[in-house]
């Protein structure tokens, strides 16, 4: 019994040390990619989709692409520093981080899977939603990440607002409602990134 207390002991110890520690798993260069595969994505549908809004599933074909893409290189990098650092905390770190961003990515997949099914017509504000929705998990990260981060969650929810009121009729889905926030957004947390973790922590 005792050994048990301690064991839930130490495992309560390590998840509130991972809560105050700076998580270093996020780096700038798939932040950086990412948003270069934005700014490309942008430019494939500028040339290839010339209506979006009556090309709705290779609209949706190319930004999920986009992101699947994007995402896959920061989580490349994110797992394997957390498997080589041989540290629980390390891992603790990632686990948390990992748990406080999916809520966005669920319910960004799940509004898009409803409205594509359900209520097409009503596609035009997708780009404002996703900027939105990634805003809020760019906000519910920022306790693991350095205070700049947060000026980034409130590019992409600034952002997000103006699509929102501003990409609808003939502009809407335009190719960049999303390949600037994205594009922007991304080397701009590249840059927070390498600014505030990886030159200060070479340094």
């Amino acid at each position: 019994m005792e050994l048990h207390e301690a064991l839930t002991q130490i495992t309560e110890i390590r998840q509130q040390m991972a809560r105050t520690e700076v998580f270093r798993g996020y780096r700038a260069v798939p932040a950086a990619f990412s948003g270069l595969v934005a700014i490309g994505a942008g430019w494939i549908q500028s040339a290839f989709l010339t209506d979006p809004t009556q090309q709705l599933p290779a609209y949706l074909a190319l930004w999920i692409g986009a992101a699947v893409v994007s995402g896959a290189s920061a989580a490349f990098e994110m797992l394997v520093r957390a498997r080589n650092s041989g540290s629980p905390l390390t891992r603790e770190l990632t686990h948390l981080a990992i748990e406080q961003f999916c809520p966005c990515l669920v319910a960004g997949s799940l509004l898009t899977v409803v409205i594509a099914r359900s209520a097409p017509e009503a596609a035009w504000i997708l780009p404002g939603i996703w900027q939105v929705l990634y805003s809020l998990g760019i906000f519910a990260s920022c306790r693991l990440l350095p205070r700049p981060t947060a000026i980034v969650a409130a590019f992409y929810m600034l952002c997000g607002l103006a699509v929102l009121g501003l990409a609808r009729g003939e502009h809407a889905l335009s190719p960049w409602a999303m390949g600037f926030p994205f594009g922007a957004g991304q080397l701009l947390a590249a840059a927070v990134l390498y600014r505030t973790l990886e030159r200060a922590h070479a340094s």
